[in-house]
């Protein structure tokens, strides 16, 4: 089965070729049938990939699939080939099956666009370059489904492109991402300058065997750092997720859930023995970045008003999580939260989405309210998604969030005060959404009598196909925690899965004060996840509290509106000078050595004039002033 992992990223890749040839006359719903059934028979074969690596010796749980020989220049010889291991798998199978349920919920949610068999092609497409990202043996490979998840996710968040905001956000993602492929590309360098390879396992085992200098590794981390950076929003490249949300609600969970967005997690992951031999401020640098975003994220949450907005900063906050786990050397932790992440927050956008298409496109919050009792399921299903993400036991996101801290106390304690800060904040806006949406009054009415934007109708619940991804993932969302639960190594399932690949890098805390009393902590966390949510209830519910949604926060502490300005001022002037500088410094040197050989080649090129005679006479002339050479010197 293993030799068979090709087909995973093949049957998607197939779906997308399919659509781009008979997208038309296949039509609506066929198109979105078929690219559903790809991604579902993908997730299949992950599946049975999964259970043949599972039946490997632990030692032995490595294969690798070579396509064909891909670059053979000289001394660089790169296969397109597949690494099939525990992470990769594990990353596989969340990607393809969570993607099969929004590919399942998209055919409901699309219904009736002029462009929905296109939709589909664009979303096969992306999962086509998301498996081959996790998948790929090397560097290059990844780098290939790098890029092409940051093509699509162009193709889709501007997918609406009529409308200006949509435009522009697509071109945002794609333009701020090229500064993290600027960082992967220059590790790419590095790497094979120093080790002579682009293979993961020649990299992981120069730095495993002391091969790799600690400057070099240090340079090689720093830079897949900054990739990381562009494609998981860390401060400061964070800017251009928030502005997803103007795709369709089934792309936003697909990029904010299980695909893109977990690029940078998952190569930090894999150069885990790289990290390990680099110098120590790196990780603590990755650690801060880490807890830096999370706090700054959940801040702006707590403002928006937008329903996607809300959970678009959300997911910039527990990125910011996932990277202050792999600062702290807690990889397990760090793939266990990414993993739970992907429930919830697929989930909270599905959810999302199926309010905004039972509000007839209505996305402000407070034009919501009560939204329970006319869509009861959604209403269900949403909330678990919530008790999930705030941290509430025992649902998936409370075990992850909590192995997390825990890691983190035992290595920074000012760090994971910024961590238990922001899981407070993550409780608190997350029950104001709640509140905001299911809750109270139904404001809905009013707005319907204002602005006639609904006329007189009722907000209704989703169709069948939009609901049963809902239930499916809140099922999920409740018990996925039980793959890692902290009462003894013997519940410790993923840590034990993901071992082979983590052993070098992962931290050992036992022993540590924060490993002795982890029940402690593990309390506290759960205090920390109720006086969240026990304070939004205090704001909005019993109105004890005033509201404090400051302007500055809703502006998103104006960091956005900042880098424009700077961009669209000083930045244009500054890159216009570099623009006239190798036009006219570095373009005109090249262009002046070539003219200079032009002219005199000219001048040279009159010498030869093709006539036997010119020549004879040329050839006399030198016989002349060899002669005469030689008798001077005689004479003399």
């Amino acid at each position: 089965m293993l030799d068979n992992a090709w087909l995973i990223p093949a049957l998607p890749l197939a779906g997308f070729v399919i659509i781009l040839v008979f997208g038309r006359r296949i039509g609506e719903p066929k198109a979105g049938v078929l690219a559903t059934l790809m991604t579902a028979f993908s997730f299949l074969v992950t599946v049975g990939v999964f259970f043949s690596l599972l039946s490997r010796a632990h030692e032995d749980r490595h294969h690798v699939v070579t396509l064909f020989s891909w670059i053979p220049v000289g001394s660089l010889n790169i296969d397109m080939a597949f690494l099939v291991d525990p992470l990769s798998v594990t990353m596989a199978l969340f990607i393809t099956g969570i993607g099969a349920l929004i590919h399942l919920y998209a055919i409901g949610y699309m219904h009736g666009d002029p462009k929905f068999s296109k939709f589909f092609m664009y979303l096969n497409l992306f999962i086509f370059s998301m498996l081959i990202l996790v998948l790929g043996e090397n560097l290059l490979v990844t780098f290939l489904g790098w890029e092409g998840v940051g093509a699509c996710s162009y193709f889709l968040i501007s997918f609406w492109h009529t409308r200006d905001s949509a435009a522009t956000a697509g071109k945002k993602a794609f333009i701020t991402n090229r500064v993290g492929d600027w960082g992967v590309m220059v590790a790419m360098f590095m790497a094979f300058s120093a080790v002579g390879t682009l293979s993961y396992s020649g990299i992981n085992e120069a730095a495993e065997s002391g091969a790799l200098a600690a400057v070099t590794a240090t340079g090689i981390a720093l830079m897949l750092f900054v990739g990381a950076c562009g494609k998981s929003a860390q401060l400061p490249l964070y800017l251009w997720l928030p502005d997803a949300m103007e795709g369709p609600t089934p792309v936003s969970a697909l990029i904010h859930a299980a695909t893109m967005v977990t690029s940078g997690v998952f190569l930090l992951t894999r150069i885990n023995p790289v990290l390990h031999v680099s110098y120590d401020w790196v990780m603590t640098t990755i650690a801060v970045v880490g807890a830096a975003t999370a706090l700054f994220a959940a801040t702006v949450a707590v403002a928006q008003t937008d329903i996607k907005k809300v959970l678009a900063y959300s997911t910039v906050s527990q990125l910011g999580f996932m990277f202050l786990a792999i600062g702290s050397g807690a990889y397990v932790a760090a793939i266990f939260h990414m993993v739970t992440h992907a429930f919830f927050k697929a989930l909270l956008f599905l959810g999302s989405g199926a309010v905004i298409h039972g509000m007839h496109h209505e996305q402000d919050m407070r034009r919501m309210g009560a939204l329970r009792k006319v869509m009861p399921i959604t209403a269900m299903t949403f909330i678990v998604g919530w008790l999930a993400i705030a941290g509430v036991p025992p649902f998936a996101g409370f075990w992850s969030k909590d192995e997390i801290l825990l890691y983190v106390y035992a290595n920074n304690r000012g760090l994971y005060l910024v961590g238990v800060v922001t899981a407070l904040l993550t409780a608190y806006y997350m029950t104001r959404q709640v509140i905001m949406v299911f809750y109270g009054e139904a404001r809905w009415h009013d707005h319907s009598q204002e602005h006639g934007a609904h006329g007189d109708s009722v907000p209704r619940e989703s169709p069948w196909i939009m609901l049963t991804p809902l239930v499916v993932l809140a099922g999920l969302a409740i018990g996925g925690g039980f793959m890692q639960l902290p009462f003894s190594s013997k519940t410790h399932f993923l840590g034990h899965w993901l071992e082979p690949v983590i052993e070098i890098g992962e931290r050992d805390i036992k022993g540590t004060w924060a490993y002795d009393n982890k029940y402690l902590l593990l309390l506290t966390a759960v205090v920390v996840a109720c006086l969240g949510i026990a304070g939004a209830l205090m704001v909005y519910v019993k109105k004890k509290v005033p509201v404090f949604e400051p302007t500055i926060l809703a502006d998103g502490w104006k960091y956005d509106s900042s880098v424009s300005r700077l961009m669209g001022g000083p930045g244009r002037t500054v890159f216009s000078g570099v623009a006239q500088f190798d036009a006219g410094v570095v373009d005109g040197a090249v262009n002046g050595v070539a003219k200079i050989i032009a002219s005199t080649s000219s001048a040279l090129r009159k010498v030869q004039t093709g006539f036997l005679r010119f020549y004879a006479a040329i050839l006399g002339i030198g016989v002349v002033v060899m002669l005469a050479w030689f008798l001077m010197r005689g004479v003399l």
